[in-house]
């Protein structure tokens, strides 16, 4: 059973896109943008492809959200067809998620390294005062 409930699935060929609407009930207030591209992406299989999500609406009453997504062969022609502010957003979240990527696979070296670091210490110290004793 798929989360999502495709509502219209339109091919616009005067503009080279495909237009799906969709809904995603349960979801209200707990669904992303992006994680709603990835689910649409793979509920469709969109791989390779340029999904835009342009609306996503939270019915009044319901726990349902509704999602407007367009899908593009090429970015070249999304860029030009839609306003570079949504384009703007979308690789501005898209950069704060490879950044906490990258601020967590560094604490996840650090506590390593430091582990690493202390180990030799420790044996540093056990040596230490067993030289005092043999003195």
């Amino acid at each position: 059973m798929s989360l999502i409930q495709t509502i219209s699935d339109v091919n616009n060929t005067f503009l080279s896109r495909r237009e799906l609407t969709c809904d995603f009930p349960g979801l209200s207030g707990k669904l992303k943008t992006l994680e709603a591209v990835d689910m649409v992406t793979k509920e469709f299989k969109l791989d390779g492809k340029v999904v835009i999500p342009m609306r996503l609406k939270t019915n009044v009453g319901m726990l349902k959200v509704t999602g407007t997504f367009y899908v593009y062969e090429d970015e070249g022609l999304a860029k030009k067809h839609i306003n570079p502010t949504i384009i703007s957003r979308l690789d501005r979240t898209k950069a704060k998620i490879a950044e906490a990527e990258i601020a967590e696979e560094a604490a996840a070296e650090a506590p390593a390294e430091e582990a690493a670091a202390e180990a030799p210490a420790e044996e540093a110290a056990a040596e230490a005062p067993a030289e005092e004793k043999t003195e």
